[in-house]
Parts: structure tokens; C-alpha cells; sequence
């Protein structure tokens, strides 16, 4: 009997790609297999990401890309954008199945058609006693980092975002299963691993006696396991002084934070929805620079929301350029049906968007050249990636603090984490030596 091939394109979060690659294990334990580039496919999964305007082009692109290249073949359009808009994509002729992420944990028996549920709809409504969906994985092919999924679901629901309506309630991975979890990415030979989530900053909320964010990473400490911990997105409001005092003091834990901010204006922070405001973030980066001078610090913004006139926008600006902020990742906005905001009629015309985006964006470059020369001197610990060049014999590899380093090498380096002394400046990071 032929072995059925398959396909999986991924587009948007870690969470996403978290659940794509449990996908691809479980179908491949199945007595699948995966299609190298270019070769026809029996399986074409899409999972779908619907956060921008942009994001959902994508995935549509890549819906029809798969079904010219593989009419005879199954097409599946899963995730986000099958969750909240599954009737918009029923209007694109030809795409087998479009399953939502309540059925994520099913996938594999759906689509290999062991399933009994034979409909070409499959996206159901999130119940409020939803337990957390535990894809189990052991590895992540061709990387030296995992990701690991232990929160699921949002409840702020901000202005602008229709991630709440994707994702459901909030829901958190018991702490006894993350530490098995961490224990097989362990004996698989990991040397980081990545803790994930919707709204990281809620673990627990929803367990009963269970420890939250910072009680979650107490317990993980006292494993001892021989990788670092990196942690995604953390709302501002949930980041505190225990927790930055544990980053600060603790080596297996990444000096790296990535905090959404999205506006540096009261008026348009509040329209927005968001529990903070700007004075309170300032407060927040500052502390975390004071208490770890070297932490690698990312920052979201959003330019264009409805409302914001140049004086809001100019707020923001000024924020972000005298905050010591490493990253900075710019969104323009983006209305999403069925979001307040995209009933707001003060919205911003599309080319003083684009204009203010790219404004952020040359200041993200200058922070980001300004954070690289303040680790020129200093040593990190560095996660190998093998050959930037192997002509040159360049071993490319990431910083605790999310510097992207390159140093010379005679053998080739791949998931070792060694010690890096920053000489100077390269085109896309930094370049290094060993410490002897």
C-alpha cells in the first residue's frame, strides 16, 4: 500500500508553529510522509493565521497555490482563519476540509479519514469548560530550539484583535505534563526550549491549586535540566519584579523579554482596551534595564489605529526612541471583522499608515544597532546553529539575550551551547570568537 504524503504550511505565532509540528509528528507516526519541496503531495494542510489583513491574503494565496499544484490532492485549511471566518473560506472552490482549532487535537484521524466525522465543515465554538489541548511532541526537525505549548486562549479582548474569537478561554498545560514535556525535549537533546502560549502571562489562572507563570518556572528550576528557557510574548501589566529578579538571577533562564506596547498614547492605549499606560511602561523597561543591564528587550507597536492623529502617533514615537528597547516588531493596523474597532469612524487613511509603520521602523533599526554595540566586549552564552558559511567557516548561533552572533570555527557546531566574546558589528548581528 503507497504511503500517503503530506504537506504543512505554517504562517503566523510560535503557538502555531507549536501545533504544526505535533501535527506533522503524529501524521508521520501514522505511517505518513512528508513531501520535499516541489514534489506532488496527497495532503495539503494550511494552518491559517488571521491576526492582519495580511496574514489572511496569505493564507488564501497559499490555500489556491496548493490546489493548482495539486488538483487530485486534499486540501485542509485549519487553524484561526477556520475558526472565525470558516463561511468566508467556504467560498474558495475546491478545499476538502476546514477545521477550527477546537478540533486541533483530531486532526490526524480527519484527515487520514478515520474519523466519523466526514463533513467539510469542522469549526465549532469554544466552550467556557474547554480543557487545554495537549499535542505532545518530541522533536522539532532541523532546529536546535522547541517549542513548548503550555497556554492557550485570550480573554482581554482588546479593540483591534480577534485572536480571543480564534483561540476561546483561557487554558493552561498542568505543571506536572510541562515538566514531562521538558524532560522529553531533554532526551531528545534540546539546549533551549521555548514556553509558549496565547496569554503566557495567565498561566494557571484557569487550574485549580496550580502556580502561575513565575511558580511554573520555580518548579521547572528545580529540575536542573541541561537546556535554558526562553520565554514568548508577556503582556507589561504581567510582568513584575519577582519575575525580572528571576531572569536576572537565574542563567538557565533567557535574558530576554518580548512585551506588547502597541501604542505610547493614553487616549489611543485606552481605545484600545489596554490596562496600562504609557507612563507604566516606561516604568517597566526601565526597571527591567536597571535590574538586567544586557537583557535583549522586544517591543510591539502598532501604527495607524483608528483616532490616532500625529500628535498620538508622535507620542508613541517619542516613547520608543528614549526607552532602552532592543527590538522593535511594527504592525500597521489592521481592521478585523467582527472587532470594535473596526466600527470606529475615525479611521487613519492607509497612507499615513504605511508612512508611520516605516517610521517605526527605521527607529526599530537604529535601537536594535544601538542594543548590538552595547554587547560589543562582553561574553554570552550562544546557541550553535551550524554553518552561516561553511566556505568562510562561520558558525552562526543565538545569544541567551536573542543577539543573532556568528564567530569562526574549523569543525562544524550544531546545538551547543558555548561561550561567545562579541568583537564587533556584522551586516545582520554580531561577530565573535570563543572563549578560550
Amino acid at each position: 500500500m503507497k504511503r500517503r504524503t503530506f504537506k504543512i504550511i505554517t504562517f503566523g505565532c510560535k503557538v502555531n508553529q507549536y501545533e504544526s509540528a505535533a501535527l506533522k509528528e503524529s501524521l508521520l507516526g501514522s505511517g505518513c510522509s512528508e513531501t520535499s519541496p516541489g514534489e506532488n503531495t496527497d495532503i495539503t494542510i494550511i494552518n491559517t493565521c488571521i491576526v492582519t489583513q495580511r496574514a489572511s491574503y496569505q493564507s488564501r494565496q497559499a490555500i489556491r497555490k496548493a490546489q493548482r499544484e495539486n488538483p487530485s490532492g486534499l486540501t485542509a485549511a485549519i487553524g484561526c482563519y477556520a475558526q472565525v471566518y470558516p463561511d468566508e473560506l467556504s467560498s474558495i472552490e475546491g478545499i476538502d476540509l476546514i477545521a477550527g482549532n477546537t478540533v486541533k487535537d483530531r486532526l490526524p484521524d480527519i484527515l487520514l479519514g478515520s474519523n466519523d466525522e466526514s463533513n467539510r465543515l469542522l469549526s465549532k465554538d469554544f466552550k467556557s469548560d474547554m480543557p487545554f489541548q495537549f499535542l505532545p511532541i518530541k522533536g522539532f526537525l532541523n532546529r536546535t530550539r522547541a517549542f513548548l505549548k503550555v497556554q492557550d486562549g485570550c480573554q482581554s479582548f482588546c479593540s483591534y484583535c480577534i485572536v480571543p474569537f480564534a483561540r476561546g478561554p483561557l487554558r493552561s498545560l498542568d505543571g506536572a505534563s510541562v515538566i514531562r514535556a521538558l524532560k522529553s525535549l531533554s532526551e531528545e537533546g534540546y539546549k533551549e526550549v521555548v514556553l509558549t502560549g496565547i496569554h503566557l502571562g495567565k498561566y494557571g489562572v484557569d487550574l485549580k491549586d496550580a502556580p502561575d507563570l513565575k511558580g511554573l518556572l520555580h518548579l521547572i528550576g528545580k529540575e536542573g535540566f541541561p537546556f535554558r528557557i526562553r520565554l514568548s510574548s508577556i503582556e507589561p501589566n504581567e510582568i513584575d519584579r519577582e519575575l525580572i529578579e528571576m531572569v536576572a538571577s537565574e542563567d538557565w533562564l533567557c535574558r530576554h523579554f518580548h512585551i506588547p506596547l502597541q501604542s505610547g498614547d493614553d487616549g489611543i492605549l485606552k481605545k484600545m482596551n489596554r490596562s496600562y499606560t504609557s507612563r507604566e511602561f516606561a516604568s517597566l523597561i526601565e526597571r527591567i534595564h536597571e535590574t538586567v543591564p544586557l537583557a535583549g528587550v522586544g517591543v510591539d507597536a502598532m501604527a495607524g489605529f483608528p483616532g490616532e492623529d500625529d500628535r498620538s502617533f508622535q507620542n508613541t514615537y517619542s516613547l520608543i526612541q528614549k526607552l532602552p528597547i532592543s527590538f522593535l516588531h511594527v504592525f500597521p493596523y489592521s481592521p478585523r471583522e467582527g472587532t470594535p474597532a473596526s466600527d470606529f469612524t475615525d479611521q487613519v487613511d492607509g497612507k499615513v499608515i504605511k508612512e508611520r509603520a516605516g517610521r517605526l521602523r527605521r527607529l526599530g533599526h537604529e535601537k536594535r544597532k544601538v542594543f548590538y554595540r552595547s554587547c560589543v566586549g562582553k561574553s554570552f552564552s550562544v546557541l550553535t546553529e551550524g554553518w552561516q558559511s561553511e566556505e568562510n567557516k562561520m558558525i552562526k548561533g543565538l545569544s541567551d539575550n536573542y543577539l543573532p552572533v556568528a564567530f569562526p570555527s574549523p569543525r562544524l557546531m550544531k546545538n551547543n551551547l558555548v561561550s561567545v566574546r562579541m568583537k564587533s558589528l556584522g551586516e545582520e548581528g554580531l561577530i565573535g570568537s570563543i572563549n578560550d
